[in-house]
């Protein structure tokens, strides 16, 4: 019953919930209509931003997991890739971009488990979670799409997207090099 508690812990179960939001980006993608965009902005949005509360009760209350570890970024990455590519027969974004953004994490990912089987743990930087904010808010108004509080969302949308391309590159090299470096040091 403790390992079960453990497990679904609060920063847990709201990690969870917002992995429970990707169904939804299915069903409101397929009719993208100036209203069901807004709902799906929203629900993205209240989605994005338990991610801040989950990593802050995990360090207030002293409740990091390693299933928190591993569930944390990758609801991220759910949420934001899935719609990033249910974007790209809408013609909201441009495959070639949801591509490299994905090869990135795919990498970022890979380096990460071989440093955390060597004892090594590469922690999130600071670049990388600019990374993420940046992809939200660039899939927020590239959800929105539609003329929004004055603003061309897509036209928004799109210009932060091309910084968060440029934040996931950099930052994935930014990972390579403290991978490099960590292993390097743990060889010696």
């Amino acid at each position: 019953m403790n390992k079960i508690r453990q497990i679904f812990n609060l920063p847990n179960t709201i990690t969870l919930a917002r992995i429970s939001v990707v169904p939804f980006l299915f069903f409101l993608l397929a009719d993208p209509g100036s209203f069901w965009s807004l709902v799906l902005a929203g629900l993205f949005v209240l989605a994005s931003i338990t991610d801040f509360f989950d990593g802050y009760f995990a360090r207030k209350y002293n409740l990091i997991t390693t299933m928190g570890k591993f569930l944390d970024p990758l609801a991220d990455k759910l949420i934001v890739n899935t719609a990033m590519i249910l974007m790209i027969p809408i013609g909201r974004i441009d495959a070639w971009i949801v591509v490299i953004i994905i090869i990135r994490d795919l990498i970022v990912d890979g380096i990460r488990s071989i440093a955390s089987s060597d004892g090594i743990y590469l922690q999130a930087s600071v670049l990388g979670k600019q990374k993420t904010v940046a992809q939200i808010f660039a899939v927020t108004s590239l959800m929105i799409h539609y003329p929004f509080l004055g603003l061309d969302a897509h036209l928004v949308g799109t210009v932060v997207l091309y910084v968060a391309f440029f934040l996931t590159i950099y930052s994935g090299i930014d990972y390579l090099v403290k991978f490099y470096k960590s292993q390097s040091s743990h060889a010696s």
